[in-house]
């Protein structure tokens, strides 16, 4: 027993725990009387469907009873008067049935339980209807593509309530196979990266999920023209846009970046944080890489994140700057809090978020009141001298832009001794060395002082292996035999104390000491398993045997006995083979074994001394259909053998001959053990089914067919789902859904009811009738809601309707603007837009944006050009005064700007036109920084930089020595604006310094340019000619360096001497002389320019940039090779302007004969590259090996790794085989042969006469007319051409003299009897008789072929 002195000393230290008690989560006993506490309510955002039932939760304890009221959109809600909604009894819980329209009840509901003691209210709940918007019908042309350009087919899905989920299949409703070609972005839409004449193959359909009901978008027909050959082309971003963007995301939630980029090849996608690596434990990547996805995402998550798209023809990079505020998140959570009469304690709330959250407190729901013994202390209220009638419940409100969270907490002021709250004397049995714990609640007020004792003596128990937690729980470590007793828990406070009794036995632990093994056994003989079981012995235990996790039964006449520390099974056959469990277990542990039984099938007289291996199941037989109803049918087979495994499940399936004939489809799985079931069939369908069996190694061959079995017609059953309305012009909406399965037909004559009418109109339903899965409603008014519902029938009735859904026709332009846009804090490179919004029903449909086009006019430097490029950025925004912040301006230049709103498909007209200026800013790095050293000095010079971003008001310059690591003393100059060079002397021509040039505006000084010095000699990169650069001691060598794009430390750059300005203190050089040499494998080649005194060369010593920019570098040289050319590709992490590059090849083939001389000797040959991949590497021989590799031009040692490859063969052609040789000679021979035969009809129609006579005769009477009528004869020598000849010394044509059409008398030649021509000598016809002659003999075909000749 304590004394009175011990009391004493109790109640001052009960005094000093809890002057400053701060509120520990305290549970109040339900009899004692104390303020509400909300037990129970929905959640913040409360979204019902249209169709269920409405239950708003708010349920509350406390003592008396707590009473409930609710507001509604911060009014009060009468309950009692409204007949669809009723309150529960004795709680706060709404229901509203479905009689009443959902709509009507949607709005922010705050629930409020008071008893005389305080009122603790919920949080508000914004109570919604979800909601399932129709796709806007909309006609979609065919979309025509050229094969490799890429392809985005957009989604725009309906907004709904919750948001859709989208996804592509094609009209059929099979889903469309994803690639790193073809992918779906965050957004929706289906992305192309490049299109092949494959993909014209399907049609292409946008779906969107909401909750139960799908909806179909009418599918795109897509059309490729196809090209002979497909141009490789760069990357080029396909979703985001442009080379950065910006993206916010809440603590907590989840960040999904996305990164699509179009290319030939298609590019590979690759991401990078700046300034770290991503977190590999908590980053996925998806969709081929091309989504980033974050979980969980917390501060140390922002940053910039680049995505890196690339291929061989180049590579594209683009930024997202990664922001992470947070909603309002507890730093201490308000608790209740129990004071006795004149005691002190506090309340703390304390939030963290981002922005910072504010803390409001309240008291029962209202204002606090200005008690004197309380002060409200920011996050804090400080109580003083509390007295009994002061409780009440305090909320802690902290909130900010994403958020707020609401606590209640109440102050309850109680004067009570202490008393025990558990049961007594309770008897506690725990296993020996386990963790044990000993309750004992408590409560009292003061807060009562607990201690724990063992056996009714001794010092508290509190250190070593016992802990005591402050809600009374006594924690043993480690339980031993010891430990066992008695032990008393005591509370105390100036009131009084009272105590409670807890027995604890320690028990030792039960084990199996000689488990089961496993057996191997053939068909007939006897196996054992052992089980042997220690444990406590004041514990009773069982032990229990399952075959493969089921029970065993034991019995006087079975084969299966047990006793205390085994089991045998008697005669063992392959169906005992199986996994064998022993489980021993008392009423606080347990233990177990297993092992396995393995029987073998007897072969002759060795089958006892060895085991048959498992195989796969023989397949069932002798299928059988019995009790055949409307929809089931019973299926009985005989199990194939087990083959040494026991089968674990068979499987059913069934083909049907209607629909798709010939196609096994699974039905169901059943147990091993089973051979006879019950399947479950649809209306309407001819089955017939098949059974395969499966064991641990594998399945069985199917089972032959069973008979067929025709099942009823029925009405259908199922609702088609997807449906959705949206218009794809103004004044139309397309319907659509998804058909019903062939399995869910049910009868003939498949076909769809559908009914559409008005919302929130009394005008009646419409309807068609359609085998289709389309309708379109024509000729209505723009963004109207239309209610649409569906039916599936057949020859046997209609199914259930489906749930009416909101669909909406088409959109039109929105026909007002924002007005009054104006600017506000401008600085320089960001500015507050403000303006007035555009009344929602002039957006003329679905609300997406205010966009701000804005564009940089021009800068406020005089002279300096701009890009006057137009851009934009949106703001989703509904307030009543709408604000924006647009950044990434360029400093000291002039905007101009201006609004539209945007629904999903149009921009309304533009506000007015705003102008602003951005402020100063700092200024970039120099456009450039040289240095021209000499012996004695060094020269430097620059320019001004190309963004100025202000007024420039000079530079400085700092510098100081470098001798190895170590560093001198900086000096510094300043320069005015119009300086940009400086001539510094060298105390010693070795001197090395390092440079630092910024430029200066009034706003401070900008980005620094880091330059080093080189030494005089040895240093130096060879050209891309692989040439040496050598100069005199007393030459100038000039050092640039344009702005790095990888590193802040400029690299120099050596480039050929030019004449320098001399310094002040040497005398003019000589003009320098290079010296240019050209090195092979055999021989060696030195050209002068000049005609000097000698010049010594140097060495040149290459600086090695690697050294200073350890992230560029080039890789993945590929070469595609022709006979005699090849194309070259590499990739490589170069910025833009210090992309220029040296290919280089050797050929490695010397001892081949073909190869001329300069290959044979292996010249090294290189050229420049000024741009990006592939390049078309020409003049290569055919069947030569060469070696290749890419350098940078302006730092030689960042080069690729060397690749060789080997031109094609090129095999010599047989002219004799080419076609266009064979169809030559035909034409020769078809033109000789046309010859011979006009010659042959010539000879013939001239052999009616001896050609010896005629050549005799000295005159050729031939009627030539002078043109005064007379008659001239001449002599046939003189005029008529050789034998054989058709062509006249002038180039005319003349008919053959021995024609028998030229001669004879009168139009009839005159023949004799023999048919010898009569008159040789005759005056030649008309040429009118004559070409009557000969037109009509030309319809001969020898006639013919004369004429033409």
């Amino acid at each position: 027993m304590w004394t009175q002195g011990q009391w004493a000393a109790l109640a001052v230290l009960s005094i000093i725990l809890l002057l400053s008690k701060e509120a520990d989560p305290i549970e109040v006993p339900l009899d004692l009387k104390q303020p509400p506490t909300i037990v129970k309510q929905s959640l913040k955002n409360y979204i019902v469907a249209p169709g269920d039932s409405i239950i708003i939760e708010c349920e509350a304890k406390g003592n008396p009873v707590p009473t409930f009221q609710w507001r509604r959109n911060g009014k009060f809600f009468n309950v009692g008067k409204d007949p669809w909604v009723t309150m529960r009894t004795r709680s706060g819980t709404l229901e509203i049935i479905k009689s009443g329209k959902p709509e009507d009840y949607e709005g922010e509901y705050q629930c409020f339980a008071s008893n005389d003691y305080g009122t603790a209210i919920s949080n508000k709940i914004l109570l919604r209807v979800s909601k399932s918007p129709l796709w806007p019908k909309e006609v979609l042309d065919p979309v025509v593509v050229r094969e490799g350009a890429s392809l985005v087919l957009p989604c725009n899905p309906p907004p709904g309530l919750p948001p859709p989920l989208t996804f592509w299949t094609d009209s059929s409703m099979m889903p469309l196979e994803k690639s790193t070609r073809v992918s779906m972005g965050l957004n929706g839409d289906l992305f192309f990266s490049n299109v092949l004449a494959i993909d014209a193959t399907t049609d292409y359909s946008c779906n969107a999920r909401f909750g139960f009901t799908i909806q179909q978008k009418n599918p795109y027909n897509l059309r490729v023209q196809t090209t002979r050959n497909v141009a490789e082309t760069q990357p080029k971003l396909l979703s985001p846009k442009g080379l950065s963007s910006s993206k916010m995301v809440l603590r907590g939630e989840e960040l999904l970046l996305e990164c699509i980029a179009a290319g030939v090849p298609t590019p590979t996608i690759n991401w990078f944080k700046r300034g770290g690596d991503l977190p590999k434990q908590k980053v996925k990547f998806g969709n081929y890489n091309k989504t980033l996805h974050i979980l969980n995402v917390s501060e140390e998550d922002s940053g910039s994140y680049t995505c890196m798209a690339s291929n061989k023809m180049g590579s594209l990079r683009h930024s997202v700057d990664v922001q992470v505020k947070a909603a309002p998140f507890w730093l201490d959570k308000p608790t209740n809090l129990v004071l006795a009469p004149d005691e002190n304690g506090r309340l703390v709330c304390r939030a963290n978020g981002n922005p910072k959250p504010t803390i409001q407190w309240q008291m029962n729901g209202g204002p606090i009141d200005g008690l004197p013994n309380q002060q409200v202390e920011g996050d804090t209220i400080m109580f003083h001298s509390v007295q009994i009638g002061g409780s009440a419940v305090y909320q802690c409100n902290a909130s900010n832009e994403h958020g707020y969270l609401l606590a209640n907490a109440f102050v309850n002021i109680l004067d009570m001794v202490p008393r025990m709250l558990g049961p007594k004397n309770q008897l506690i049995k725990v296993i020996e060395n386990n963790r044990t714990f000993l309750d004992c609640p408590y409560f009292g007020s003061p807060f009562p002082v607990l201690r724990w004792f063992k056996n009714g003596h001794g010092s508290g128990l509190d250190g070593g292996q016992y802990k005591v937690y402050h809600n009374g729980t006594l924690e043993i470590t480690h339980a031993r035999p010891e430990d066992q007793g008695t032990y008393t828990c005591v509370a105390g406070n100036i009131l009084g104390k009272s105590e409670n009794k807890v027995m604890l036995e320690v028990k030792e632990p039960t084990r199996i000491v000689r488990a089961p093994e496993h057996v191997t056994g053939p068909s007939g003989s006897t196996a054992r398993f052992d089980c042997r079981v220690k444990h406590d012995p004041s514990l009773p235990i069982t032990i229990t045997w399952l075959k493969d996790d089921k029970p065993l039964s034991f019995g006087w006449l079975g084969r299966l006995k047990k006793n205390d520390e085994s089991m045998t099974i008697h005669n063992i056959n392959p169906e005992d083979s199986g996994t064998y469990t022993c489980t021993s277990k008392t009423e606080i542990d347990e233990d177990s074994a297993s092992a396995r039984l393995t029987v073998t099938m007897d072969d002759n007289s060795s089958a006892s001394n060895r085991s048959a291996s498992a195989g796969r199941p023989d397949p069932p037989q002798d299928l059988e259909l019995s009790d055949p109803l409307a929809r089931s049918v019973r299926l009985t087979w005989v199990p194939g053998n087990e083959n040494n495994s026991p089968v674990t499940h068979f499987l059913v399936q069934f083909e049907e001959d209607r629909w798709e004939p010939g196609k096994w489809q699974n039905l169901s799985l059943h147990d091993g053990n089973l051979n006879s079931v019950n399947l479950q069939l649809s209306p309407f369908v001819n089955y017939q089914f098949r059974v395969i069996a499966t064991n641990a190694v594998g399945q069985s061959q199917p089972s032959l067919p069973s008979s067929r079995y025709q099942t009823s017609g029925a009405p259908p059953d199922v609702v088609p789902s997807g449906l959705k309305g949206w218009g794809s012009k103004k004044n139309n909406m397309e319907i659509t859904w998804q058909p019903l399965l062939n399995t869910e037909r049910n009868g003939p004559n498949m076909r769809y009811v559908l009914w559409w009418r008005m919302e929130n109109t009394d005008e009646e339903w419409k309807n068609i009738s359609t085998t289709k899965t389309k309708h379109t409603i024509h000729n209505i008014d723009t963004y109207v809601p239309y209610e649409i519902k569906i039916q599936a029938a057949n020859d046997f009735g209609l199914s259930p309707a489906s749930n009416v859904v909101i669909g909406y026709s088409g959109e039109d332009k929105p026909s007002a603007a924002p007005t009054n846009l104006r600017v506000s804090k401008i600085n320089s490179t960001k500015v507050n837009v403000h303006w007035v919004p555009v009344d929602p029903s002039n957006v003329n449909g679905e609300f997406k944006e205010y966009k701000l086009y804005y564009w940089r006019e021009a800068s406020l430097i005089k002279g300096l050009k701009v890009n006057r490029t137009k851009l934009h950025k949106g703001f989703y925004t509904t307030a009543e005064h709408p604000s924006g912040i647009l950044t990434e301006l360029y400093p000291y230049s002039k905007y101009k700007t201006y609004m539209v709103v945007a629904n999903r498909e149009f921009e309304g007209p533009q506000s007015n036109h705003v102008e602003f200026e951005t402020k100063e800013g700092e200024p970039g790095a120099p456009k450039y920084f040289k240095i021209q050293k000499h012996t004695d000095v060094v020269h430097l010079k620059w320019d001004k930089p190309l963004e100025p971003n202000g007024v420039l008001i000079g530079y400085t310059l700092q510098y100081h020595t470098v001798n190895g690591t170590q560093e001198g003393e900086r000096m510094v100059q300043s320069f005015p604006p119009n300086v940009t060079e400086y001539i510094m002397n060298l105390p010693h021509r070795f001197t090395r310094y390092k440079f630092y040039l910024a430029a200066r505006t009034q706003v401070g000084a900008g980005e620094v340019y880091v330059m080093e010095s080189p030494l005089f000699t040895n240093e130096g990169t060879p050209d891309t000619d692989s040439t040496v650069v050598a100069v005199n001691f007393t030459d100038a060598l000039m050092f640039e360096t344009p702005p790095p794009p990888l590193s802040t430390v400029p690299v120099p750059e050596i480039l050929t001497p030019e004449p320098a300005t001399p310094a002040p203190t040497t005398a003019a050089p000589p003009k320098p002389t290079t010296t240019t040499t050209t090195t092979t494998t055999t021989t060696t080649t030195t050209a002068a320019s000049t005609t000097v005194a000698s010049v010594r060369p140097v060495s040149p010593k290459t600086v090695d940039w690697k050294l200073l920019a350890p992230n560029v570098k080039i890789w993945n040289v590929t070469v595609e090779v022709n006979s005699d050319h090849a194309n070259v590709s590499w990739k490589h992490n170069f910025s833009v302007d210090s992309s220029v590059f040296v290919i280089e090849y050797t050929p490695e083939n010397k001892s081949q004969t073909h190869l001329p001389r300069a290959e044979g000797n292996a010249i090294m040959k290189s050229f420049q590259v000024n741009r990006g991949p592939p390049i078309k590497l020409s003049g290569l021989l055919d069947g030569v090996k060469y070696r290749l590799r890419v350098y940078s031009h302006e730092h030689h040692s960042i080069s690729s790794d060397y690749v060789t490859f080997e031109t094609a063969y090129k095999e010599s052609e047989d002219i004799a085989t080419q076609g266009w040789f064979i169809g030559l000679m035909c034409a020769v021979a078809l033109l000789v042969l046309i010859l011979l035969i006009v010659c042959f009809i010539k000879r013939s129609r001239g052999g009616k006469y001896k050609v010896s006579e005629k050549k005799d005769l000295p005159l050729d009477a031939v009627e030539h007319k002078d043109q005064d009528g007379s008659f001239d004869y001449h002599s046939d020598e003189d005029n008529k051409p050789l034998q054989g000849s058709q062509t006249s010394l002038d180039g005319n044509v003349k008919e053959s003299d021995d024609s028998l059409v030229d001669y004879g008398e009168g139009g009839d030649g005159q023949f004799n009897e023999d048919g010898s021509f009569i008159g040789q000598y005759t005056v030649k016809k008309d040429k009118e008789e004559t070409e009557g002659n000969e037109s009509s003999e030309a319809t001969s075909p020898v006639n013919a072929i004369y004429s033409l000749a």
